[in-house]
């Protein structure tokens, strides 16, 4: 169980991007959306570390992991794709995948990976990070690695990005192994309405802060609009998060 208190961060010249965010992740599908420029991708980096909380506190299963670097946070169990993955110019697919894995993994195992992404593996195996893979093959092999690390909270930040050849549905059944695999809980950066429909909970994230938080069924109609009386549900919702918040 992820747990956030209070946490807020800002830049080195002093702007305020996060502001009190109180936050507890333990469902099986956690999705964060709202609009652009709101702090969700800077909420997803200092969860994983790459950003360091200006104030507040972070636990991972009890334990106080706010002042932790991402190096040490990857090995307590937290893994992070990023939006725009990360080219590694003369790192090969099945290099990535044995370092995400801890071990050296067989050309099975790593086929496997590559397959369950819709990438077909003696095509990419041994093709290097580089240039030469567009930015949707990238993306997929990095939800592969993610898939062969199995680590308790997968953070994504809009993985929809780039898979337009790649249905929906295959990444959400992949989603949705990774979960049987690892029992561990998904957090997943999207505007995406078919990615919205997994969450066990929404949360919106607004000007640095949480807008609104509740169940998919609850918070999914007035997030879409697509029913009067859920306007009532948002409010209610609404009040909610104000008492977190105080």
């Amino acid at each position: 169980m992820l747990e956030l208190r209070h946490v807020g961060y800002e830049t080195d010249d002093n702007k305020e991007i996060l502001h009190d965010i109180s936050l507890t992740v333990q469902d099986r599908f956690v999705a964060i959306t709202g609009p652009n420029g709101g702090g969700k991708s800077t909420l997803a980096k200092v969860i994983a570390g790459i950003y360091q909380p200006t104030s507040g506190q972070i636990l991972l299963d009890g334990v106080d992991i706010t002042n932790l670097s991402i190096t040490e946070r990857a090995n307590l169990g937290i893994s992070y794709a990023f939006q725009q993955p990360v080219r590694f110019k003369g790192l090969r697919v099945k290099d990535l995948l044995s370092l995400a894995a801890g071990k050296n993994t067989s050309v099975n195992d790593a086929c496997a990976y590559l397959s369950e992404v819709g990438l077909c593996a003696r095509d990419y195996i041994d093709r290097e990070l580089n240039d030469s893979l567009s930015g949707g093959e990238l993306k997929r092999i990095e939800i592969a690695m993610v898939l062969a690390r199995g680590t308790k909270l997968s953070i994504f930040d809009e993985p929809e990005a780039g898979i337009d050849l790649w249905s929906f549905q295959n990444l959400i059944r992949v989603f949705e192994k990774m979960y049987e695999q690892t029992k561990g809980s998904i957090l997943i950066i999207s505007h995406q309405e078919r990615i919205l429909n997994i969450a066990d909970t929404i949360v919106v994230i607004k000007d640095g802060g949480i807008a609104q938080m509740g169940p998919r069924e609850a918070l999914l109609p007035c997030l879409l609009g697509s029913a009067d009386a859920a306007s009532a549900a948002c409010s209610v919702l609404a009040d909610k998060v104000e008492g977190v918040r105080s």
